[in-house]
């Protein structure tokens, strides 16, 4: 399933930079990030309840908040895409250069 994740830090202190940081990352160990604070993450739903439970002990609940849109198995017809940052197909050949 297909589940965007978007997130609002407060990042007036030290810790809430901290925070913002560790949200991002992971995120990042399930998804892609389409905006600076958006993930598009494809994942079975095992992960979604790891991938949560990971972000909801990282965040204050007082001061930040997290936001989980579903989108199913038929997100490509849910999902449109204009400006500037090119899309990507999770589903699609993952290649890898060598030379790296």
């Amino acid at each position: 399933m297909m589940v965007l994740i978007t997130y609002d830090v407060n990042v007036t202190t030290a810790s809430g930079k901290k925070r913002l940081r560790n949200v991002a990352k992971q995120c990042k160990n399930f998804g892609q990030r389409v905006q600076n604070s958006v993930f598009e993450c494809l994942v079975d739903p095992t992960q979604f309840t790891d991938l949560k439970h990971r972000l909801e002990s990282i965040v204050d609940p007082e001061k930040d908040s997290l936001r989980y849109y579903f989108l199913g198995a038929n997100w490509k017809r849910r999902v449109e895409h204009y400006g500037i940052k090119e899309t990507y197909d999770p589903e699609g050949i993952l290649i890898i250069d060598a030379n790296l």
